[in-house]
C-alpha cells in the first residue's frame, strides 16, 4: 500500500511534539517519558494515530530510546543457513516452504552446512543463524548433529539456532523431556535461540495463520525453559496480516511479563508480513502487509512498552527496506539486524529489498541519521564502535565481509 511520505520522525523534539498532541495522547506519552509503565489500555490508545498525535508518539519513542540505550545503532555480522525448505507444517503466510517432491526442494548435508559456516567465519561473521523446514522424515538428533559439526570446524562461532517450533519438533522426535533436550543442545554448542514461530501469541489468530503450529502455551514453555537454562532467545512478532491492534499489544505485554521473570530476551524484533507470494494473501484472508504508519507505530509502541525490560529493538531491513528501517530507527529502534549474506525466506514471500548488506553499508546508513554505528555480538556485547571516517580496513582481526557472497543460503523466518 502506497502512502504519502511523512517527515522524518526525529525532526521534532518530544516536548514540542507533545504540545501539539490531543490531551489523552499527550497524557499517556508524558507518563512514558516519566518512566511510567504503559498498561494495555494506554498502548491500545496509541494505535492508529495520525498527524500530530503520530508525530508525538514517534518523537516520544525516540526520546525514550535515547534515554535507554543512547545514540549507538548496532548490527551483527552474520550468516543465515536454512538447511532445508521442505516442510509439512503448512503455514499460510509462508512462501518459502516446499513439498518433498517439488522441483526446487533442497536439503543441505552436514558438510554443506559446515562449509557455509566456515565461509562465514572466514568473512568476518561472528554468528550463524540456523533454521529450516520440518520435513516429515527427519532424524530427531539432526539438530544436535548440526551443532557438533559446526563446533568441530569453527568452535568460536556463535550458533543462534532452532526456533521454539523446531525445539518442539526435536523433543517429539527424540522423546527427551524438554529441559533435558535443551540442556543437550546447549552442551553441544547452542548459543541462543531465535524467538521465531511466535507470529502473534494468540491462539485464535494462530489458528487462522497455521493450525498446525505449536500453541501459545507451548511456545512460552519452551522459551521459559531455555531462559532457565541460561540459553538466551530473541523475541519476535509478525504483524500486518489478520491481527488486530489489541492482539499486537497483548503479544508485547506477554513478552514483557516473561522478560520480567527470566531476563532471557536479548531483543524484540517486529517482523512486517510480506504478502505477495503467500497463500494467506491470495486467498483473500489477509491485508497486503502493514502500512508505513503501522510500521512506525509498531516500533514506537514497542519501545514504550518494552524499553524498560527489553532494551534492544531491532528493525528488519530485509522486510522494510533501508528508508523505512531508518525511519523506525528514529522512532524507537536501536539495532539494524545482521548482514545476512543471503536471504531467501522473505524473498520467497515477495520481499524485494535485497539479500545482503555489507557492514560498510550499515555504517553509512547509520551515519546518515546522525547516529553512531557499532558492531555487536549476538548477545549485544559491543565488538567495535566506529567513529566518523573509520573504514573496515581499520578494524583489527579477521577479514570483514566484502563483495557479494556465493552459494544459496536463505535467512530469517517469522
Amino acid at each position: 500500500m502506497q502512502e504519502t511520505q511523512t517527515a522524518r520522525p526525529a525532526s521534532i523534539s518530544a516536548e514540542a511534539a507533545l504540545r501539539g498532541a490531543a490531551p489523552n495522547v499527550a497524557r499517556i506519552l508524558a507518563g512514558a517519558l516519566e518512566g511510567r509503565e504503559l498498561r494495555f489500555a494506554d498502548a491500545l490508545a496509541l494505535c492508529h494515530l495520525e498527524s500530530a498525535d503520530l508525530a508525538a508518539l514517534l518523537a516520544t519513542a525516540d526520546e525514550v530510546r535515547l534515554r535507554t540505550v543512547g545514540d549507538r545503532i548496532t548490527y551483527v555480522v552474520n550468516r543465515n543457513i536454512n538447511f532445508t525448505n521442505v516442510c509439512t507444517v503448512g503455514c499460510s503466510f509462508c512462501g518459502f516452504s516446499r513439498g518433498p517432491r517439488a522441483s526446487d526442494a533442497y536439503y543441505l548435508s552436514l558438510d554443506e552446512i559446515v562449509a557455509k559456516a566456515v565461509e562465514a567465519w572466514e568473512r568476518g561473521a561472528t554468528e550463524v543463524c540456523i533454521q529450516g523446514g520440518l520435513p516429515r522424515e527427519m532424524d530427531g538428533w539432526f539438530y544436535r548433529d548440526i551443532l557438533r559439526a559446526i563446533k568441530g570446524a569453527v568452535p568460536e562461532l556463535h550458533i543462534h539456532a532452532f526456533s521454539p517450533m523446531e525445539i518442539a519438533n526435536g523433543v517429539d522426535r527424540t522423546g527427551l523431556p524438554l529441559g533435558e533436550y535443551l540442556a543437550m543442545l546447549k552442551s553441544e554448542g547452542l548459543g541462543s535461540i531465535p524467538g521465531t514461530a511466535a507470529e502473534i501469541l494468540d491462539d485464535s489468530v494462530r489458528a487462522r495463520l497455521s493450525p498446525n503450529k505449536l500453541p501459545v502455551t507451548r511456545w512460552v514453555e519452551i522459551v521459559r525453559a531455555a531462559h532457565e537454562l541460561g540459553i538466551p532467545t530473541t523475541s519476535t512478532m509478525m504483524y500486518g496480516h489478520v491481527e488486530m491492534a489489541e492482539h499486537r499489544v497483548r503479544h508485547m505485554l506477554l513478552l514483557r511479563d516473561i522478560q520480567k521473570d527470566t531476563g532471557g530476551f536479548t531483543e524484540f524484533v517486529p517482523l512486517g508480513f510480506i504478502h505477495s507470494q503467500t497463500r494467506l494473501y491470495h486467498d483473500g484472508a489477509a491485508q497486503a502487509g502493514a502500512t508505513r504508519s503501522e510500521h512506525l507505530q509498531v516500533h514506537a509502541i514497542a519501545r514504550l512498552l518494552l524499553g524498560g525490560v527489553i532494551p534492544n529493538l531491532q528493525v528488519s531491513w530485509v522486510k522494510m527496506g533501508f528508508e523505512l528501517s531508518l525511519a523506525c530507527l528514529e522512532a524507537g529502534a536501536n539495532d539494524f539486524s545482521g548482514t545476512l549474506m543471503e536471504e531467501n525466506i522473505s524473498k520467497s514471500a515477495g520481499a524485494t529489498f535485497g539479500e545482503y548488506a555489507a557492514p560498510e553499508e550499515f555504517r553509512a546508513h547509520i551515519r546518515s541519521i546522525g547516529r553512531v554505528p557499532a558492531e555487536r555480538t549476538t548477545t549485544y556485547q559491543i565488538r567495535r564502535t566506529f567513529s566518523a571516517g573509520e573504514s573496515a580496513e581499520s578494524v583489527p582481526g579477521r577479514l570483514r565481509l566484502a563483495g557479494q557472497p556465493s552459494a544459496h543460503t536463505p535467512v530469517t523466518g517469522y
